[in-house]
């Protein structure tokens, strides 16, 4: 007995995200393997990690960056390679557990 495949215009909707702005409702901070640290005291406040985090992990009151919201970090390092002062570093979650 054969079945007949569907076309992809019969396949069901699933994995779609149908509601912008839905993002802070998921916590995705638990992916991460790499945890970004800053040096907030050799910061110059360019705002270069905060312009490129693709996740807007990276905290700012009054222009100047305060910290990372790792709720929301997923630990891609970007904000690590944009720094021009290399003041971010990436240091393995696993690390940082047994540390804590």
């Amino acid at each position: 007995m054969s079945q007949k495949l569907k076309g992809w215009k019969e396949l069901p909707c699933r994995g779609l995200i149908l509601e912008p702005g839905n993002s802070v409702d998921y916590e995705t901070g638990s992916w991460r393997a790499l945890r970004p640290i800053i040096d907030l005291e050799k910061c110059s406040n360019c705002m270069l990690c905060w312009l490129f985090c693709p996740d807007g992990s990276i905290l700012v009151k009054e222009a100047k960056v305060i910290g990372i919201d790792l709720k929301y970090c997923k630990g891609c390092g970007i904000c690590a390679m944009e720094c021009p002062r290399q003041i971010i570093t990436m240091v393995e979650e696993t690390q940082i557990r047994r540390e804590e």
